[in-house]
């Protein structure tokens, strides 16, 4: 829920572009990379610094509304976590070239566009600690802002004949769809077993920093064997960085995910499936009640997240992601050494370590 202040930010701007108020927001919430990520990006900084040039060009519009809304999402942008992949898996098999750097614009502007799209559908208002689009310009707005970032994305990859690459992150989006879908699905009856789970992180999470891999490697010419094999680190490395997201519900105070957000959207994750599986049938009936039907007081969100806890839902949960992590890392081992590879290996260890 919106405070009284935030509620007449948004009427102050509806429909509107951006005044220096809201601009003075983004700054104060705005930080500075965090120090492991700089050290990361070393192999790549010249290749990150042009990035961000191009990336910025690509999001110029002639419509002033359209304009002032790439703007802020430029200011907000993250940790650009998935086009340093793709420059580092390109680093790593081959040589960095335009190709990679129109994988990597392509990788974030279909990327920014499903976020766009996911504040939509989950009427979210905030996305990394700002106001989301949807909250700022309504609806109508956001959904026409991910279709004009998606055709982007596509016309970027059409207009220089760069259809391998077009095929990989379009099939990664279709997964993530499904997998988002899936999650729906199961969420009504609260079924998910550690199967489907894995099925469901795979395909909403894991397949796109795959598809970076994938991207990265392709586009530094590298051959199948080699694409194929990053494209499965990849993947693993999602997989280990959904099921850290996912720990988060249980124990974070960062403003990006409040404490219990998945149990008040009855979202089955790894700690409490494996905890109800460890549960008597009269206890995991009550957990399931709860979940279902009482998820919206603080209260009742405590009793699942304690229950997680006393079950080893917790400790189950960071031992398959540490799993998750060594597979992935003994991939990553195969090639040879570098400084591309030691900073991968650096991402994959950030992967787990971040507090948010």
């Amino acid at each position: 829920m919106l405070s009284s202040d935030q509620s007449l930010l948004i009427d102050l701007n509806l429909w509107c572009y951006l005044p220096m108020k809201l601009y003075l927001l983004v700054l104060l919430h705005s930080r500075p990379m965090s120090r492991p990520l700089t050290n990361i990006q070393a192999p790549i900084s010249l290749e990150m610094r042009e990035f961000e040039k191009k990336f910025r060009h690509l999001m110029k519009s002639k419509v002033v509304l359209l304009d002032k809304i790439m703007g802020y999402i430029v200011k907000r942008k993250g940790k650009q976590m998935r086009p340093m992949f793709v420059f580092l898996s390109a680093g790593v098999t081959g040589t960095i070239n335009e190709s990679t750097h129109r994988g990597a614009a392509l990788i974030e502007l279909l990327h920014t566009a499903t976020l766009v799209h996911d504040d939509v559908v989950d009427d979210a208002h905030y996305r990394r600690g700002f106001f989301s689009i949807n909250a700022l310009w309504k609806n109508k707005i956001a959904v026409l802002v991910g279709d004009y970032l998606l055709s982007r994305g596509l016309l970027l990859s059409v207009d220089h004949g760069d259809f391998d690459l077009l095929r990989l992150v379009s099939q990664a989006v279709r997964e993530m769809s499904e997998g988002e879908l899936l999650q729906m699905e199961k969420a009504r009856n609260l079924d998910i077993t550690e199967e489907v789970y894995f099925d469901i992180i795979r395909q909403k999470t894991a397949s796109l920093i795959s598809s970076c891999c994938a991207v990265g490697s392709t586009s530094a010419g590298a051959g199948q064997e080699s694409i194929d094999r990053m494209t499965l680190f990849g993947e693993k490395i999602g997989m280990a960085f959904q099921i850290k997201d996912d720990l988060f519900d249980y124990g974070s105070t960062q403003i990006g995910k409040p404490l219990g957000i998945d149990i008040k959207e009855k979202k089955m994750t790894l700690p409490l499936i494996y905890s109800l599986n460890e549960a008597s049938s009269r206890e995991r009936g009550r957990i399931k009640n709860i979940v279902k039907n009482n998820n919206h007081k603080r209260k009742n969100v405590q009793l699942v997240i304690d229950f997680v806890k006393a079950t080893g839902g917790i400790t189950y949960a960071n031992q398959i992601m540490r799993q998750f992590v060594d597979e992935a890392l003994q991939i990553l081992n195969e090639f040879d050494d570098s400084s591309y590879r030691e900073s991968l290996q650096q991402m994959v260890e950030f992967t787990i370590s971040r507090n948010k």
